[in-house]
């Protein structure tokens, strides 16, 4: 096939920005701790590893997230690979109001990081740096403890929708 050029406009449209980037598939995460006595928690599907040594990840978060500020005050964050089994529960985790917690099952560590039961993975990490980049905070965090289940198929995000694997 011979070279061509890319369709490009400036600036580039949202929408067709949004169709793009939404042809590459992503896992899905669940980001909770307890803050001041309270679980607190977002879905993100902007989660994708950054090192192996040291042992970093990082996430992506809307800079008009309400949640993220409370988050960015805890101790210990736990970051919990959503399985097929919490589609339902993606919904939730993302809402604006109610409890985001409301029959989903959780656990804590002893550092605050809260963790969901079923996840495929389930990993507690510390925030090692935040930046700033257009409209999103790229959040590295650094990973202190860490387990995954290969036997639970992951959640992905594919297109605007969310799919198992299989």
């Amino acid at each position: 096939m011979p070279p061509t050029e890319l369709a490009v406009s400036a600036p580039i449209d949202q929408a067709v920005l949004r169709e793009t980037l939404g042809a590459f598939p992503s896992g899905v995460v669940a980001l909770c701790a307890q803050v001041d006595g309270e679980r607190v928690g977002m879905a993100v599907s902007s989660f994708f590893s950054v090192s192996l040594v040291p042992a970093l990840a990082a996430v992506s978060i809307q800079v008009t997230s309400a949640t993220w500020p409370v988050l960015r005050r805890a101790q210990s964050l736990g970051v919990s690979v959503l399985s097929e089994s919490h589609h339902a529960h993606v919904r939730t985790l993302s809402s604006k109001t109610g409890d985001r917690f409301a029959g989903v099952e959780t656990f804590s560590t002893l550092r605050g990081a809260v963790l969901l039961h079923d996840a495929a993975a389930r990993i507690e990490a510390s925030i090692e740096s935040e930046t700033l980049a257009g409209d999103h905070w790229i959040v590295v965090l650094r990973i202190d403890g860490l387990e995954a289940d290969p036997t639970v198929e992951p959640l992905v995000f594919h297109r605007s929708r969310l799919r198992g694997v299989r």
